[in-house]
């Protein structure tokens, strides 16, 4: 009985977890090219059970298979896969085709300046004529995002409106102005959430060029189903509320067998 409130225990733990991924989940379905998250669960290792002190075995420990106590919860990983295009036919929107992140000039409260990544292609142009994000942040071109420069900015002129093809080229006038700074990565593994929608890329991590297709005047959404992340809800509170169960019964006989039985 004890083992039973143990390993419900652990698997209130582990659906309380994916509760938690899932709400921020559902908080961020409406942000502009966010990738949402999943959990994964493990089990502990199987312990073998003996018998120990049983006469009837003369004496020797006899085995009785293995046990399970329980789950732990395991790592939480990103799901890269594209969302869906919203057309705003806004000159400074963009989304992303294929693999890639739009490579970010990011200061800090501190004033420190690194270069972040972001799939979220909803950017302006200020009265300097900088390309920067909704937070002010500067969008590198492709020699900064590629060479890692935090200060390769991309800059237009204002006054003028921009077109953009398919490899990220900024025309104004017809000539050649800039190149939008996209870039991918070797390994996702080393890609951690930053937060403001950006990514970091963690030491040990490989910038390498990107093929994916900007498309102008429009922004990628999130690829987050509201839907399933509904009945994935229900399903996890649902087990929840079994593991609740599961202690409250395992409680109960426990004091029946406390104060009923242990009086005979």
């Amino acid at each position: 009985m004890v083992k039973g409130l143990y390993t419900a225990y652990t698997g209130m733990l582990d659906a309380q977890n994916r509760m938690d991924i899932l709400t921020n989940n559902l908080a961020n379905a409406d942000t502009n090219g966010y990738k949402k998250e999943g959990a994964t669960t493990q089990t502990f290792a199987d312990e073998m059970a003996i018998r120990i002190k049983d006469t009837s075995y003369y004496g020797l420990p006899k085995r009785l298979g293995t046990m399970s106590m329980g789950v732990h919860i395991g790592e939480t990983y990103t799901d890269y896969t594209q969302g869906n295009y919203k057309v705003t036919d806004n000159l400074t929107d963009f989304a992303l085709d294929g693999d890639g992140f739009f490579a970010i000039s990011y200061t800090d409260k501190a004033g420190n300046t690194s270069v972040k990544y972001t799939r979220d292609g909803a950017f302006a142009i200020n009265r300097q004529g900088y390309l920067v994000t909704k937070d002010g942040d500067y969008v590198l071109n492709a020699a900064g995002a590629m060479g890692s420069n935090p200060n390769a900015y991309i800059q237009v002129n204002p006054n003028e409106k921009i077109r953009v093809d398919e490899n990220g080229n900024i025309f104004q006038d017809d000539q050649l102005v800039a190149t939008i700074g996209v870039v991918n990565f070797e390994d996702y593994n080393y890609l951690a959430k930053y937060g403001e929608n950006l990514y970091d890329l963690v030491e040990g991590g490989t910038v390498i060029a990107s093929d994916a297709i900007v498309n102008q005047g429009c922004i990628e959404a999130s690829n987050v189903n509201i839907v399933s992340e509904m009945v994935d809800m229900i399903t996890i509170a649902r087990a929840y509320q079994a593991g609740q169960k599961i202690i409250n019964t395992a409680d109960s006989m426990l004091d029946k067998a406390v104060n009923q039985v242990g009086k005979v």
